[in-house]
């Protein structure tokens, strides 16, 4: 069974007993600490169904993050139970992998109130979560375990649910989309101005004319560089003719010829 302090001397004992002990096992190393993420598509709150706390977080998320899902777990926040229902929702929302960011929590009390999240229990789920987790209990001086093992402690439940102002970081997107879109429309003025200038644009049958009697132009220069090359070609062939027929051997038959032969009927070859 479960031991509960009793006593505000009780209460504190025992908080300073599992805080120094758990500091000693590491569960409040900053290495082990989860970076938020930015833009969560799934936020869970493990929180009390009832009372302002869920109310306020999830009215100021709809401001915050409009685009993001809230998922509420519902579990105890006080009371013997509290602890147990609080462990078995973190263990089902990373094992069903149910939300990018868990934040868990209630609002202001006693240190009795809040004592369910300074149990050990619950200590432990909180880090073993894969999933980032914001502990947002009580108000700006209520301190608890959970909130040295969570990977972000808010002041108040809604803290948590704010976060930070996206508004600096937007502000500097919308300068650099706007020079950027002016850089574009500048380009695309440049080029209009250059296609309005253009002689086609104010005078496209000019434009065509000049381009046929360029193609005239072309074809006479083809017609007179085919007609000098078939001359060429014609002189050539008669040169060749004309060698070649100063060798044949006909030419030689023409012209006559003797053979001079010796009374033993051997060639004269000399004088």
């Amino acid at each position: 069974s479960r031991m509960v302090p009793d006593g505000v001397g009780e209460l504190a004992f025992a908080f300073e007993q599992l805080k120094n002990r758990l500091y000693r096992e590491g569960l409040f190393d900053s290495a082990h600490k989860q970076p938020i993420p930015s833009f969560p598509h799934t936020i869970a709150l493990v929180t009390s169904p009832a009372g302002a706390a869920v109310r306020d977080m999830i009215r100021i998320l709809g401001t915050r993050w409009p685009l993001a899902e809230v998922l509420v777990v519902p579990v105890r926040v006080q009371g013997e139970e509290a602890p147990m229902e609080i462990c078995q929702a973190l263990e089902l929302i990373n094992l069903c992998h149910m939300a990018d960011l868990i934040i868990t929590g209630r609002g202001g009390g006693t240190m009795e109130d809040l004592w369910a999240f300074n149990e050990e229990a619950v200590a432990r789920a909180i880090y073993r979560s894969e999933i980032p987790v914001i502990s947002a209990v009580g108000h700006e001086p209520d301190v608890t375990i959970a909130d040295f093992v969570a990977d972000l402690r808010a002041a108040t439940p809604s803290n948590g649910a704010e976060q930070r102002d996206l508004r600096e970081t937007l502000d500097h997107l919308e300068a650099r989309l706007q020079s950027a879109m002016d850089r574009a429309i500048q380009q695309r003025r440049d080029q209009l101005h250059q296609v309005q200038g253009s002689p086609f644009l104010h005078s496209p049958l000019r434009s065509i004319q000049e381009k046929r009697l360029l193609l005239d132009y072309h074809q006479q220069r083809l017609a007179h560089g085919m007609e000098r090359q078939v001359q060429q070609a014609r002189q050539n062939i008669g040169r060749l003719a004309a060698s070649l027929d100063a060798l044949s051997p006909f030419q030689v038959l023409n012209r006559g010829y003797s053979i001079a032969q010796g009374q033993d009927g051997t060639v004269v070859s000399a004088v």
